[in-house]
């Protein structure tokens, strides 16, 4: 009866499989489609709301059922697409700003550089373009000054060293009228040392008469720099003070009623929108909302709620100060940037509405690829508390930020972590194979040659 043993093991190997690759099948047969469309709207917006959809492309390769694009919600969160990347020479689409004239100013990239144009969305025509092959992933570019670009260059590398900056562009004569280089301010040894991505720099807004907000992701910080005196006026958080900020993007610049400085920040790495005002010489956290899926934007609206930008979640969402979604537009596969009409952030703070404290995100309809991503989070709560809680939280947030641009769109984030389990157990199980086989067929040839050689002794 030897030979029921490995046909026994067998027959567990595939039953694990199988079982592993059940929540791909039921993936299959129970997806919703979710493109661009409503989902929970409980107060229609009272403006167009638009949407850079980052997309995904690998090394200049783009999944087509995950592309590129602009795309307007109405009030009620009905979707269309205003253009796709490929119509711009655009592999991602980053920050989108509405202009006074109806036009959109986007800022795109391709693995030749950057691409800043503003757009007629009614015509999908590009009124002008700006390229430019030196900078690298820009994630921001705003219009100021009447024809000049304020840019946040980053992955500016050179022989080493790192030269991130922000800087001015005159698009009427062609040149650099001012520029801000980090590594002059900041010691070299910030984030560890010069990187290919050291800053990280994702965002730049003009608040004020030479005033810039600038937010220096991988720096865990947001700053106001002034322009008159190259210096920063005032600065949030500190390099690795993931209780104020972790890898924030796209911060804004308010004022309360009493005039103190106001930054309302997508907390990204925190999975929260968090609101800091400056009282008494110091930064205080008087607002945040938690539950987020790595936020990228947060814009405080004229009504009091914030716009925010769910990336991982695919959607944008209007949540009022305690956290209630009260408008809700999917725009699935990696959303960026939202903006709502021309008005931009520069509605009220929290501590004028009364409406200090920490809250929850709740309410949303949790019929897209939001309702998915689980499986990072019960793989953080199972490691909690024991010796394996930083590797798995480490592993989690990688495969949280990898797999909604891997998987179909069709297959859940617990579905392909069976699929992956599944790919391992057959690799494994393969190598058990060989090795089985190649001792039953060593030992089967070692029995041949003793036969032969018994068949020869006694002749």
């Amino acid at each position: 009866m030897e030979w029921s043993r490995p046909w026994l093991a067998r027959g567990v190997l595939a039953l694990v499989v199988v079982a592993l690759l059940v929540p791909t099948g039921v993936s299959a047969v129970t997806h919703e489609k979710t493109g661009l469309g409503p989902g929970t709207v409980e107060s229609p917006a009272n403006d167009t709301t638009y949407v850079g959809v980052q997309g995904f492309h690998f090394k200049g390769v783009g999944n087509p059922k995950k592309p590129a694009r602009l795309v307007a919600a109405d009030g009620d969160a009905n979707g269309r697409v205003i253009t796709g990347g490929e119509e711009h020479d655009a592999n991602w689409f980053y920050d989108v700003d509405p202009l006074e004239n109806g036009n959109l100013l986007v800022t795109s990239t391709n693995p030749d550089g950057t691409v800043v144009f503003e757009l007629d969305p009614e015509t999908d025509e590009a009124v002008w373009t700006e390229r430019f092959p030196d900078l690298h992933d820009t994630h921001d570019a705003d219009l100021i000054n009447g024809d000049q670009l304020l840019i946040a260059n980053m992955r500016n590398n050179e022989d080493g060293v790192s030269n991130d900056r922000v800087l001015v562009y005159d698009r009427s004569n062609d040149t650099v009228v001012w520029e801000w280089v980090f590594n002059q301010h900041y010691p070299n040894t910030t984030d560890g040392g010069f990187s290919a991505d050291w800053t990280h720099v994702n965002d730049v807004d003009k608040v004020g008469d030479g005033e810039y907000l600038v937010s220096p992701r991988n720096f865990d910080q947001v700053i106001l720099l002034n322009r008159s005196t190259d210096s920063i006026d005032y600065r949030l958080g500190t390099d690795d003070d993931h209780d104020t900020l972790y890898e924030q993007h796209n911060p804004d610049w308010l004022r309360s009623e009493d005039g103190d400085p106001t930054i309302l920040v997508a907390d990204s790495e925190n999975d929260r929108v968090v609101e800091y005002e400056r009282r008494d010489g110091n930064w205080t956290e008087t607002w945040a909302v938690t539950g987020f899926n790595w936020p990228r934007d947060a814009d405080r609206l004229q009504n009091g709620n914030t716009l925010v930008t769910d990336s991982l979640n695919h959607r944008v969402v209007e949540v009022a100060p305690d956290g209630t979604v009260v408008w809700e537009f999917y725009a699935s596969w990696g959303p960026y940037d939202a903006e709502r009409g021309p008005s931009g952030s520069n509605g009220p703070t929290m501590a004028d509405l009364n409406a200090t404290g920490t809250y929850r995100v709740s309410g949303g309809a949790g019929v897209g690829p939001a309702s998915q991503e689980t499986f990072s989070d019960w793989l953080n709560a199972s490691a909690a508390n024991t010796a394996f809680e930083g590797p798995a939280s480490e592993f989690s947030a990688r495969y949280k930020h990898v797999t909604p641009f891997l998987r179909p769109v069709w297959m859940s984030s617990w579905a392909l972590a069976g699929v992956f389990l599944a790919v391992l157990v057959t690799l494994g199980w393969g190598a058990g194979e060989l090795v089985y086989n190649r001792r039953r067929i060593a030992r089967g040839f070692v029995a041949a040659v003793e036969r032969v050689r018994g068949a020869g002794g006694g002749t």
